[in-house]
């Protein structure tokens, strides 16, 4: 009986044994291939919070100087936020990297800009004639990640506070993996 057993032992596998095998292989690697493609979409709206926190600060330095009306020293201090920018990049990337212009006034005002290629096309609106507790901004990125056509949104909303510093009023996200 011990001759048999070593016997079978050196044949070999048996069908049923590599195929037990081939399935946890099979399943582990599923496993794998779905948490490596979520890791790489997050890191890639990393991206999109990473520059909204920088337009964000940018903000609430221009809001928290008192900017002069008169222009020359003489008008009426308020504080307001950075004038509305254009798009950059002016088109939206699409399963690819864009490069922007960061040399447009707005942009300029923030101190922001990005110099590698990026995932996400960024708007910054604000109204300048609005002061005090009435300004508000809104820094928005823009990207389509996979190239679906359907666009994944970051957006930030801040305001002027009370005690002449500006206040997130809201921060929201549409289709963040999509």
């Amino acid at each position: 009986m011990l001759k048999a057993l070593l016997r079978k032992r050196q044949e070999g596998f048996t069908l049923v044994e590599l195929m037990i095998v081939v399935a946890i292989i099979g399943v582990l690697a599923a496993l794998a291939i779905y948490g490596v493609s979520r890791y790489l979409k997050h890191s890639k709206t990393a991206e999109a919070t990473r520059n909204l926190s920088a337009l964000e600060t940018g903000s609430k330095n221009a809001y928290q100087q008192e900017f002069d009306q008169g222009g020359v020293g003489t008008g009426l201090y308020v504080h307001t936020f950075c004038p509305s920018g254009l798009q950059q990049p002016t088109t939206l990337p699409k399963a690819a990297k864009g490069n922007g212009v960061w040399t447009d006034t707005a942009w300029l005002c923030l101190k922001f800009s990005i110099n590698e290629p990026q995932f996400y096309a960024y708007t910054y609106t604000s109204v300048t004639t609005n002061t005090g507790t009435a300004a508000i901004y809104t820094a928005t990125a823009n990207g389509d990640l996979d190239g679906n056509g359907t666009a994944s949104t970051f957006q930030l909303v801040g305001a002027g506070g009370t005690s002449g510093d500006a206040q997130r009023k809201s921060f929201q996200v549409t289709n963040e993996d999509e």
